[in-house]
């Protein structure tokens, strides 16, 4: 089970609004490009000037960097913005944002360079996995447990944590390992899609 499950909902929510900027010539593509830059400039942020209080900005922005990329998906399936170029956009800046928006994480105890580095580098393996799916003929490949959505609602939370109590608990150290053991899962659970024939 994964938070993407409920994508189709929330897609829902925001068509009227999606139809509103497709009118005024919004393109899918600067949508994307305008989350990434949100999203590194919060990382940034966050990594130059680590105040608690500012850690409340994550679960924000990690929920509206949601909206972000179901109205971009929906701007370019839905209204013809569909391109080669939008494609590489979507999964280049999606792999940069998340790693923007971890780093500032090693500055707050317990957690640490090491793990969230590994952190870091299983998230982008396994949306590497999820878009290899493409080429077997079964499409991008979203499973869980812990896909893009699953690992922005826990991170959002977890930020949510250190604005509130300006730490997070000792215990959330045992966190860095099951994310790593979650995003290896997800990566085999990917690869085991992905190889499905899709006939």
């Amino acid at each position: 089970m994964s938070i993407y499950k409920l994508k189709s909902s929330f897609q829902s929510i925001l068509r009227p609004l999606v139809r509103r900027l497709a009118a005024m010539g919004l393109t899918a593509n600067q949508v994307t490009l305008v989350a990434a830059l949100v999203s590194v400039a919060i990382g940034t942020l966050l990594t130059v000037e680590p105040q608690p209080w500012l850690f409340a900005l994550v679960p924000i922005w990690m929920f509206l960097r949601m909206a972000f990329n179901a109205v971009d998906g929906m701007l370019a399936r839905e209204h013809g913005q569909q391109s080669a170029l939008g494609g590489y956009l979507n999964e280049i800046t999606d792999v940069v944002s998340d790693a923007a928006l971890y780093v500032p994480f090693v500055l707050i105890a317990p957690f640490s360079l090491p793990w969230i580095a590994a952190i870091i580098f299983l998230a982008t393996l396994t949306e590497f996995a999820g878009v290899l799916g493409v080429a077997h003929g079964n499409g991008r490949n979203y499973e869980g447990p812990m896909g893009k959505s699953d690992r922005a609602a826990l991170f959002g939370a977890l930020g949510a944590l250190v604005a509130m109590f300006g730490t997070l608990p000792d215990w959330t150290w045992h966190l860095q390992p099951t994310m790593c053991v979650l995003l290896i899962w997800t990566v085999v659970n990917r690869v085991r899609s992905g190889l499905t024939d899709p006939n």
